[in-house]
């Protein structure tokens, strides 16, 4: 019995010992740390920071230009990082090697298709592209920019840029939306552009020519593709957001009829709308525009609740399967504290969407916002959402999103 005693207890020291020294040797440093990832284009770099509380848990934070997307869910396991984005449902998986990590970047697509990037990190760098870049042109200002696919299909988009020395952040918006915060540098006659809010993997590139005018190429994540030109316009500008969808000629009232996160089925028609302002947003979990646009809605409902709106999301997702979409669609409802019904509506594609709303001309963005009135006239129809990333414009939209319920709210009182 003693033997067997002395033997366990041996067994047992072996294991702490080797818990130990595991521990020690895979310990998850603290602090910023770059990332790259490898894209068809090249090395897309950013910056994320890991942190630990007095109880030992980890967090971390994206540091994608001026905007900085909380990571509440960091698994350390031994020698393994994972990091679960919220509510995108991309994951970052990595080995820790000291100062280094190794891994990949797991993006789901449309129908549920996997993107896999591959990733490396170190903590010791802190510069973007360059250590140190000549800062030889200066972008500054408003660009007309026009970008080409590779099928040679092209649309219309406005870059808006500031520099600092060789460092630019800004952004290029579209009729479809921005793309969000970018930063980046110039080197020489060359700009590099990037970022990464754990959906978004965009790399940009341009070189300026001998008249002032940028010609690159755009990558979005592993295989996406398109080049662009632009030259320096301070009227550049977009067609009118509000001019793009629309109610069909000879259509009736706007309505649809879609199942909510239980089940149960609710229509545009239903008591709970009537004599009500409505905002109906056409939206996806998988898609930062349309975070950009619930960040704002969700406070904006808490506010003008009582006084007679309602929102409604329609959501169209990247999983066919409808227990998987309302998983994503409840990591969504959760990040944004979103208080307003959310119903899936199907799967993330424009033209589907057209077809299950088939009063609208057409479904070209997500998301699209449609204002309907206390009487059910829509009102308003605003294609794309200009976030935060876009400056002024965010201010200009949100303003005229505020003044447009207000009077909206004040019409017809007697209707209440």
């Amino acid at each position: 019995m003693k033997k067997t005693c002395v033997v366990f207890l041996y067994f047992i020291c072996l294991i702490c010992l080797s818990s130990c020294n595991s521990d020690e040797n895979n310990k998850l440093e603290t602090g910023i740390w770059k990332a790259e990832l490898f894209t068809a284009g090249g090395s897309l770099p950013f910056f994320f920071e890991i942190t630990k509380n007095e109880n030992g848990k980890y967090s971390a934070e994206l540091l994608n230009g001026e905007e900085t997307v909380k990571i509440d869910d960091v698994q350390v396991n031994n020698d393994s990082l994972v990091l679960y984005l919220p509510a995108y449902n991309s994951t970052i998986n990595a080995e820790i090697e000291g100062i280094e990590l190794n891994g990949t970047l797991t993006l789901v697509k449309a129908n549920a298709v996997l993107q896999v990037i591959p990733l490396k990190t170190k903590k010791e760098e802190n510069f973007l592209f360059f250590f140190k870049p000549k800062d030889s042109i200066n972008i500054t200002g408003k660009w007309a920019v026009k970008f080409t696919e590779d099928d040679g299909s092209s649309y219309p988009a406005v870059g808006e840029f500031i520099q600092s020395g060789a460092d630019v952040k800004g952004t290029f918006l579209t009729t479809t939306g921005d793309y969000r915060f970018l930063s980046g540098q110039v080197n020489d006659s060359s700009i590099y552009l990037a970022t990464f809010d754990g959906a978004h993997a965009y790399l940009f590139k341009a070189k300026m020519d001998n008249k002032g005018n940028l010609n690159g190429g755009y990558w979005s994540g592993l295989k996406y593709h398109e080049t662009w030109t632009a030259y320096k316009d301070i009227n550049a500008k977009l067609p009118d957001p509000d001019s793009l969808t629309f109610l069909k000629r000879g259509a009736s009232k706007f309505d649809f009829t879609f199942p909510d996160l239980k089940g149960d089925f609710v229509s545009l028609s239903d008591t709970k709308y009537k004599n009500k302002v409505v905002i109906v947003t056409l939206a996806g979990s998988w898609c930062p525009n349309c975070h950009d646009e619930a960040r704002f809605l969700s406070p904006f409902y808490d506010k003008y609740k009582d006084e007679g709106v309602e929102i409604i999301g329609l959501m169209y997702e990247n999983y066919p399967d409808s227990t998987k979409a309302i998983e994503q669609i409840k990591k969504f409802k959760k990040k944004f504290n979103i208080k307003y019904d959310l119903l899936l509506a199907g799967v993330n594609n424009k033209d589907f969407a057209s077809k299950t709303l088939p009063q609208l001309n057409r479904v070209l963005a997500f998301p699209t916002t449609i204002f309907v009135d206390k009487q059910r006239r829509v009102r308003r129809i605003n294609t794309g959402f200009s976030g935060p990333g876009t400056g002024e414009h965010y201010i200009h939209l949100t303003d005229e999103i505020t003044d447009l319920v207000e009077k909206l709210l004040n019409e017809n009182q007697n209707m209440k």
